[in-house]
């Protein structure tokens, strides 16, 4: 499961939630690894515009860290699979929502089997983890990222990497 000061060969934040960036920034900072890959970022936002936005000292991060592009969980797990081998790597930290941690790890074990995985889950603080059903929005983001989870683990079966 998670292991929050093993080191790993890279960092790899999934974007689309809050909190996820910034605990990347944090994890990187405390050089539990070598690189920081950020996947699903904006055509056009570079990486000086990321670190003025989470207002980070650029010393020490923008030698380290690289942007991919991709446009949904399945695009995340390819590109930084394609990074991953490119630089070389055998592990890395996984940053992503707590409910959007089991989906991811479907996901990059299907397209990087070799891989040491570690989940480093975020718990964003509008989604109301305990009690979820009592909340529309958590419930939606429950029951659809449930959805695409089964779908992600068929899609494992069906077409393995």
């Amino acid at each position: 499961m998670t292991d929050p000061l093993r080191k790993t060969d890279a960092i790899v934040v999934l974007t689309g939630g809050s909190g996820r960036l910034e605990q990347g920034f944090d994890l990187i900072e405390q050089q539990l690894a070598k690189k920081l890959f950020v996947s699903g970022v904006h055509q056009g936002v570079e990486v000086e515009e990321l670190l003025k936005i989470f207002q980070r000292s650029p010393s020490g991060v923008t030698c380290c860290m690289t942007l991919g592009r991709a446009v949904d969980t399945v695009g995340n797990a390819a590109e930084t699979e394609e990074w991953m081998t490119q630089q070389g790597y055998q592990s890395l930290r996984l940053v992503t929502a707590a409910y959007h941690m089991p989906r991811s790890l479907v996901e990059f074990n299907r397209v990087m089997p070799t891989i040491q995985i570690i989940p480093n889950p975020v718990f964003p603080v509008n989604f109301k983890q305990h009690d979820w059903w009592r909340w529309p929005g958590s419930a939606g983001l429950i029951v659809t990222e449930y959805n695409k989870y089964l779908v992600a683990l068929l899609r494992s079966y069906i077409i393995p990497a």
